[in-house]
């Protein structure tokens, strides 16, 4: 489980993340980069947040809570190789309902590090 200070709970946070972040996409996550500015609430040598987007699109809520419960697993598990500073948002892509373990956390994973790179 992300602790409170590891999480983006404002919709602001959310839609500053969408909009200004760097994005990687694979075929069951779209990954939202941004480091965050001077001028933030939240300090940019702060910890890193995470945020998650699993749509309607995704499955019925049982489904949509099974995939968010995983992909806050793996944010949790990745928490340490993202630099302080950082707001991530994780959006499930439909595929997501019936990605195995494996396979969600390669692509969480992977699109992490390219949306990081972009970002730097």
């Amino acid at each position: 489980m992300l602790a409170r200070a590891n999480r983006i709970v404002r919709g602001d946070d959310y839609r500053s993340v969408v909009r200004r972040g760097r994005r990687s996409a694979t075929a069951h996550v779209v990954v939202s980069v941004v480091r965050r500015s001077a001028g933030a609430e939240v300090p940019p040598d702060g910890p890193t947040r995470f945020g998650f987007i699993v749509a309607k699109t995704v499955g019925n809520a049982v489904t949509r809570n099974s995939v968010r419960r995983r992909l806050k697993a793996i944010a949790h598990g990745l928490l340490t190789e993202v630099p302080t500073g950082h707001d991530v948002v994780i959006r499930a892509l439909p595929a997501a309902a019936q990605a195995t373990w494996p396979t969600l956390l390669g692509d969480v994973s992977r699109s992490l590090a390219r949306g990081l790179e972009k970002a730097a």
